[in-house]
């Protein structure tokens, strides 16, 4: 059996703009702990081959220390590592790829065209090939085929399935088409569990951390297994220090938005960046967001808030027109419905009458 580490889109030294300067920091220092992890995750499954594909730097700005754990930590880990530069952090004379003296186990590819490196211990060849400039609108795997010489053929790459842009459109039939026992892609920063195409089997591990908002909940690394018989699975291990988590608040018929949040707010969210966004209906008042976040701060690493929040309408005041919406309002509330039923009704109907929308969202 052979196992795979497979991770890809770490983005070190990314630069953490939606956060203050000293958490900026704090962030970055974070991210480098991602690569001891890694290593001993590396460790604990006895992997034997780990494929890193592509944009492992944010590319805009890259720090000395980050490069040197990089490389220390990376050459630490006792199996063959493979790097598939991406579009963040495109392989190129003056890249940090080449500008540094990396570890005997560490192989980065830097060619556009496909390279193949043999490992004769274990059965098994690993494709691979670069971004060399930010963007490539050429298929990497165009026109590409692994011998069937009973051979694990795996390849890493940077690359879009089914993409339109100019980030490595990778298309499904080329995939079916490569002959490759695993195809393990980076550039998508959500998992996207174990895929097939033909007969040849590829993943995105996304992204072993969030950055933002858009990169919510757990994030990590693949462990790729491929049995005796070329059957593959993979499981998904995740490795983020901290998660990002947006927490819808509805702050109606609460005494204030802040009763509202403390009652909603999770118990262990301390090491995790929270939005809190309040929604419902409130008082002619909009919530004090400072305030709320004050009060919410020491229950997390980062917190925002927003409002979305709308006044909330006097039903019956419309009644008295000369208009559907009165005759509406009329007819109710001259009929059977009492108390709490005759208000959801009334709002239910003046929301498709006014706007055609759901007063629950």
């Amino acid at each position: 059996m052979l196992t795979i580490i497979h991770g890809a889109d770490f983005h070190l030294d990314a630069p953490f703009a939606a956060l203050p300067p000293d958490k900026a920091r704090a962030r970055r220092a974070e991210q480098r702990e991602l690569l001891d992890r890694l290593a001993g995750l590396a460790e604990e499954r006895r992997a034997d081959v780990v494929l890193l594909s592509g944009d492992l730097l944010d590319g805009g700005q890259t720090y000395q220390e980050t490069v040197q754990a990089l490389a220390r930590t990376l050459g630490g880990i006792p199996a063959p590592v493979f790097i598939a530069p991406g579009n963040h952090d495109c392989y190129g004379p003056r890249s940090v790829y080449a500008g540094t003296a990396w570890p005997d186990n560490v192989h980065i590819f830097s060619t556009v065209a496909v390279e193949g490196v043999e490992l004769p211990g274990l059965n098994c060849v690993v494709h691979g090939a670069a971004f060399t400039t930010p963007q490539a609108d050429r298929s990497p795997l165009m026109g590409f085929a692994a011998p069937r010489d009973g051979r694990i053929h795996l390849m890493a790459l940077h690359g879009d399935v089914e993409g339109k842009g100019r980030y490595g459109p990778i298309a499904l039939e080329d995939i079916a088409a490569s002959g490759l026992t695993y195809l393990a892609l980076g550039h998508i920063h959500a998992c996207s569990g174990l895929q097939k195409a033909g007969d040849t089997y590829w993943a995105y591990p996304g992204c072993p951390e969030g950055r933002g908002f858009d990169e919510l909940g757990d994030k990590g690394v693949l462990v790729v297994t491929v049995d005796d018989g070329g059957a593959v699975s993979a499981e998904f291990v995740p490795l983020a220090r901290r998660r990002y988590e947006i927490l819808t608040v509805d702050v109606t018929g609460a005494e204030s938005p802040a009763a509202a949040r403390a009652a909603a707010l999770p118990a262990d969210a301390g090491e995790d960046c929270y939005r809190i966004v309040l929604t419902g209906e409130r008082g002619e008042e909009p919530p004090e967001l400072a305030a709320l976040a004050a009060l919410a701060e020491p229950r997390f690493y980062s917190v925002t808030l927003r409002d979305q929040t709308r006044e909330r309408r006097a039903l019956w005041a419309r009644s008295g027109e000369d208009s559907l919406t009165g005759l509406f309002l009329r007819t109710l509330r001259s009929g059977a419905l009492e108390g709490d039923g005759l208000e959801l009704a009334a709002r239910f109907g003046l929301a498709a009458l006014e706007n055609g929308e759901d007063p629950c969202l």
